[in-house]
């Protein structure tokens, strides 16, 4: 990079502070409605982006109520006052409902209380009807100081000075029942909470041969108890916007009788607390327990969730949106004009967008009118293509048709687990062997990676075989690292053997390698010119062609939970900085974004090149965010930074934050080794702070998947198997080979929607050197880490500045699945 592209980069730098200048303006936050895991990271977001800017920012306590109470319940916050709260539940602030604020003499003393301090921006994180409330104040607003100058309480100067508000809200709601975002601040935490307990629930079930009839929350939306029965693989599930045909009740009894038929010891039926029938009469769990043991005599069991769904830590997916959504509230606030109308910061795949607050609340509203008047296609269909996805890939799964009833392919799919072990595999194996059979196929289980594969390790797997596979972490099949390289002959003579019509690899970044093995060795071995789709499934999150990677989400979840529990051990002892080494191979994924969601002060990856000087002296000096040319080097783009990490470590510790984080990347740098770090920041901090350091190693490859690797892994793997089958019925009697580069893909997440990418496309795209993408959309999110950890560096206001209409919702397959 010459000295004018940083000269130019100095300027973006600049242009973007005073853009964002929040300079004699002040922000209110307030949480209202149900409280939400996640709310405290948002509410953190916006007080330090606010401050950031150099605004003011304020605390509302207890909602709407403490806006019209004022006093105390309306104080400045400091950047120390949120800290240590990203893995609270609940929301420090409170909630409450407020009766006073839906008068219109409520929402004067709010508005009096608001203006006695300069707040005329309005951040507000709750559901539908908060957000309501907020948009009606926002309209009434100018209305209500000519009012209050009537009435005395105050002078013209005030109201033409705070002459009109603006409002941008967050969805806080665990029902994920809100239209215009793909996932609601609390939701994945909520989901996390109930397959902790079905999981729990499954060993005892299994031990007694009963039914379990578990209850969750969901009055109005059936998300929750949808997405939580793809993800234990639920036998029957009751949802307010689908209600069960006529004669559910038989169906459902012959439906249990045949998994007791098939020694199938455990019967699981997920119960939205608003389920109802095609009548919108109640559905209830005690109901369905007596049909149960009336009809059929089963050890039956009734379990309601209740609030354990909002208790417990925040997943590190709702930190990291609540943050985001945090900052990107605040740049809204300060980019609004009195023209502009009240947004919402919203989820689109991975990408925050603002949308009408007014439009996506009458959505919202639409879904409850189209149940009301038993519109339930409608219902289902307002609710978003996901929420119709889930629940067509849920039906898909969990009732096998008879096999007279199958029209017969006469094709064999055969499925591979490749490279090392991540969560959400075993959930992948088992849709695409229902979705398979389903589809006529034979579906054909390698066992042992391709060394398998070159001995014959191969096997028919039935609709029964993959029963309860979806919570199981690792991988049944067996997984190796092993490329086909040097057993293509092998292989191919299985596949000729075995009559192999197309495969589907999952795995991590030897998958995708030996996808392009394949489609080199199609000119000599025929047998490789059928349909192969390459799933992604690794922690690192490395594989070209996805945003999103399976096992992922559950890696980044064991870097925060052991982040959160070591920043615990230190609530006893003062001005302590933890070194955390996580796993990735040369991706910085894991460190980045466990950094952002636990809190950290630093996470040092190999895509952003560091030196001595950014660990030890404070210089005033570019820092480093790499990019990949096409020529195939890694350069530097600049970002202003005018402090190191120690530094930055050494004046925290005169705060009341006496305590430090810092994440390694396992390859971040061949020379800066985590043991280097840390005797280094021994050194530099001597007498101010000492150090600490743990390697996170294999851990986070093991556990039980996450919510979202178990469900991401059950839907991209039943859309991968609609492909091949696509390709399969074109060839159907014509001795088709597939020669084509779009015959051999990678199924992935890019922004907002699933795509089958070629991997000879994608070899373009790609670092092979150090197994990464040249591209990563992660790094945008760099920055505001180093925000909200208190440096000072610059932030690109994202292009997101305009609302977008609301058909943008309902794309085609969300990152938050």
């Amino acid at each position: 990079m010459d000295d004018e592209d940083v000269a130019n980069r100095k300027v973006s730098f600049r242009k973007c502070l005073e853009h964002l200048s929040g300079a004699g303006k002040a922000i209110g936050v307030l949480t209202s409605g149900g409280d939400a895991q996640g709310m405290n990271a948002a509410v953190r977001a916006v007080v330090r982006m606010g401050i950031y800017v150099g605004a003011k920012v304020y605390f509302i306590y207890e909602g709407y109520q403490g806006m019209v109470d004022g006093g105390r319940n309306i104080v400045e916050a400091s950047w120390e006052s949120v800290s240590s709260i990203l893995q609270v539940g609940g929301t420090i602030i409170g909630s409450a409902r407020c009766k006073a604020f839906r008068t219109r003499e409520g929402r004067l003393r709010a508005a009096h209380n608001l203006v006695q301090r300069g707040i005329t921006n309005l951040c507000v994180i709750g559901g539908d009807g908060s957000l309501t409330g907020a948009n009606i104040f926002r309209k009434e607003w100018s209305g209500l100081l000519e009012e209050l100058a009537q009435n005395g309480e105050m002078d013209k100067e005030q109201v033409q000075k705070h002459s009109y508000l603006n409002v941008v809200g967050m969805v806080g709601s665990i029902d994920n029942d809100f239209c215009g975002t793909d996932m609601t601040i609390g939701t994945d935490s909520a989901l996390h909470r109930i397959i902790e307990v079905v999981d729990a629930i499954m060993t005892t079930a299994q031990s007694h041969q009963r039914t379990f009839v578990l209850e969750v929350m969901g009055r109005h939306c059936g998300y929750l108890a949808l997405v939580s029965a793809l993800a234990c693989g639920a036998d029957w599930v009751f949802l307010p916007e689908s209600p069960p045909e006529e004669g559910w009740q038989e169906n459902m009894c012959i439906k249990l009788s045949e998994n007791r038929a098939r020694k199938k010891r455990l019967n699981i039926i997920i119960v939205a607390e608003g389920a109802i029938d095609t009548q919108n009469k109640p559905i209830t769990s005690e109901q369905i327990k007596e049909l149960v043991v009336k009809q059929l005599g089963y050890d039956t069991r009734v379990t309601i969730l209740g609030h354990v769904q909002r208790g417990g830590t925040p997943s590190a997916f709702d930190r990291i949106l609540a943050s985001r959504m945090g900052v990107e509230a605040v740049v809204a606030l300060l980019q609004a004009t009195p023209e502009t109308p009240a947004c919402v910061v919203s989820l689109s795949g991975n990408q925050a967008v603002r949308l009408p607050l007014v439009e996506c609340v009458q959505m919202t509203q639409d879904v409850q009118r189209a149940m009301d008047e038993r519109r339930f296609k409608d219902a289902v269909r307002l609710r978003g293509r996901s929420f119709e996805s889930n629940l067509n890939t849920y039906k898909r799964l969990a009732i096998k048709l008879p096999d007279d009833q199958i029209v017969k392919s006469n094709c064999n799919v055969a499925i591979i687990n490749v490279g090392a072990p991540a969560a959400g595999m075993n959930a992948a194996v088992r849709s695409a062997v229902r979705v398979g059979i389903a589809d006529g196929h034979k579906m054909l289980a390698i066992y042992d990676g391709f060394e398998g594969f070159a001995k014959g390790q191969i096997k028919e797997i039935g609709w029964g075989d993959v029963g309860g596979w979806t919570g199981q972490g690792g991988s049944i099949l067996g997984t190796k690292r092993t490329l086909p390289g040097k057993s293509l002959e092998d292989i191919a003579a299985q596949m000729r053997k075995h009559s192999i019509n197309a495969l589907l690899i999952v795995g991590g970044f030897e998958a995708f390698e030996s996808a392009i093995l394949f489609a080199d060795a199609r000119d000599h071995h025929q047998e490789f010119c059928v349909p192969i789709c390459v799933l992604p499934a690794t922690i690192s999150n490395n594989v070209p062609g996805t945003d999103l990677s399976m096992g992922s989400d559950t890696g980044l979840n064991a870097v925060v939970e052991t982040c959160d529990r070591i920043k615990q051990s230190a609530s006893g002892t003062k001005r302590r900085v933890f070194i955390i080494e996580t796993m990735g191979g040369y991706c910085g994924y894991l460190a980045n974004m466990g950094g952002l969601a636990a809190g950290a002060d630093a996470a040092y990856i190999f895509e952003e090149p560091f030196d001595i000087r950014d660990l030890q002296k404070a210089t005033s000096r570019p820092c480093s965010a790499s990019a990949y040319l096409h020529s195939g080097t890694w350069t530097r783009t600049t970002v202003m930074t005018t402090e190191s990490n120690v530094e930055h470590l050494t004046e925290k510790m005169k705060t009341t934050i006496q305590r430090g984080l810092v994440l390694r990347n396992e390859s971040c740098n061949e020379n800066y080794t985590t043991d280097f770090i840390y005797q280094l920041y021994s050194e530099e901090g001597k007498g101010v702070f000492d150090c600490r350091k743990n390697v996170l190693g294999h851990m986070q490859q093991g556990g039980a998947p996450s919510p979202f690797d178990r469900n991401f892994g059950t839907k991209i793997s039943a859309r991968a198997m609609q492909w091949i089958s696509t390709k399969l019925k074109e060839a159907l009697g014509k001795g088709k080979r597939f020669m084509s580069d779009d015959s051999i893909c990678v199924l992935g997440i890019s922004k907002r929607n699933l795509l089958f990418q070629p991997v000879a496309q994608l070899r373009q795209e790609t670092d092979f050197e150090h197994r990464i993408p040249k591209e990563q959309w992660w790094l945008k999110l760099r920055p505001l880490m180093k925000i909200l950890a208190k440096y000072k560096v610059s932030y690109e206001v994202s292009d997101s500045d305009q609302l977008e209409p609301m058909h943008h919702r309902g794309h085609e397959e969300p990152a938050a699945i």
